[in-house]
């Protein structure tokens, strides 16, 4: 009797260890950098480094099924379980990549163009090879051309009204205010209040018990005869003002002496990349005009996630103010 012995396809046995490996390095980095305290730049890091080794994985076990075609070699189970384990690395690579030729290279976006809102405070920026660059004309420009429609708002209301809608929209969106200016211009101004109107002259009349006498520092007899001090006539009512503003000096581009900052941070839902915001809010001929800037903490390159970022939140508020939204 003749047993035939099937060769080994080694090949196949180290694909899938190795596409076992990258599976494990990035569902291990996102969750850390998701949940935990790893940095994106090490996130981005390790993902690339999975997204080699599983492309390695799927190499070896090309050569694995080459291997059971041709002499029956054992290797077909190992070549297909690595081609599962390495399809999560170069998937969300491939989906990386995808973005990035589709997308233009900025790190920044903005609603106004011309005069973006201003942060209130430095941000975190990452250091290391992934850190950003500032924002040029050019990226400008470029935003134009790929998100013609990222504009700003504006809103039949008062600016409270809208400071309002702005701050519930963010809370819903997970947006933390990090920083305000400006909260005292959504205030009402006290020369505005209307005084209480004084009582007629006739609505002091003679009533028993009382004092009747207009005259100052005089008094009047009462029920009894009892001598009863007249009442004294206060005179004018000072007006209150509102107390002078202090001058801080000149205002940065794209902010004036109006305006409302608000200064959040957000993440994005899945790989937990975090972005820095600021909306502005600006009164404008009894309506209201609100703007927002969205800017990446790391890289050359977005993703196309800052100006997603500012749309979700647009019709976020679009809706949360409905009825009173104008262009």
């Amino acid at each position: 009797m003749i047993t035939y012995q099937r060769p080994i396809s080694y090949a196949a046995r180290w694909a899938r260890h190795v596409a076992r490996l990258a599976f494990v390095l990035f569902v291990l980095s996102l969750a850390a950098h998701r949940f935990g305290s790893l940095s994106s730049t090490l996130f981005v890091t390790f993902a690339l480094v999975s997204a080699g080794l599983a492309l390695v994985a799927v190499l070896l076990s090309m050569v694995g099924f080459v291997r059971l075609w041709q002499v029956a070699a054992v290797g077909g189970i190992a070549s297909t379980m690595a081609l599962l384990y390495a399809s999560l690395p170069l998937a969300a690579a491939g989906l990386v990549l995808s973005q990035v030729m589709a997308k233009p290279a900025i790190t920044d976006v903005s609603t106004d163009l011309a005069t973006p809102p201003p942060f209130i405070r430095d941000r975190p920026i990452e250091t290391g090879w992934l850190t950003p660059a500032a924002p040029v004309v050019a990226d400008r420009q470029a935003q134009a051309r790929a998100y013609p429609a990222l504009t700003g708002r504006r809103y039949d209301g008062a600016l409270d009204r809208v400071l309002t809608g702005v701050r519930t929209v963010a809370d819903q969106s997970g947006i933390a205010i990090v920083a305000e200016e400006g909260l005292e211009n959504a205030e009402p101004d006290f020369e505005d209040l209307a005084l209480r109107p004084e009582p007629p002259a006739d609505a002091l009349r003679d009533t028993p018990g009382k004092a009747t006498s207009k005259a100052t520092g005089k008094t009047a007899t009462g029920k009894g005869g009892r001598n009863v001090p007249a009442a004294r006539d206060p005179g004018p009512v000072p007006i209150p003002l509102s107390r002078p503003k202090q001058d801080a000096g000149p205002l940065p581009p794209g902010r004036k002496a109006g305006d409302i900052l608000l200064q959040g941070e957000s993440r994005s839902r899945i790989a937990g990349f975090r972005f820095d915001l600021v909306i502005r809010l600006r009164e404008e001929s009894e309506t209201t005009f609100v703007d927002i800037r969205v800017a990446s903490r790391l890289g050359h390159h977005d993703l196309g996630l800052d100006a997603a970022t500012a749309e979700r939140f647009l019709h976020a508020l679009d809706a949360e103010l409905l009825g009173i939204a104008g262009d």
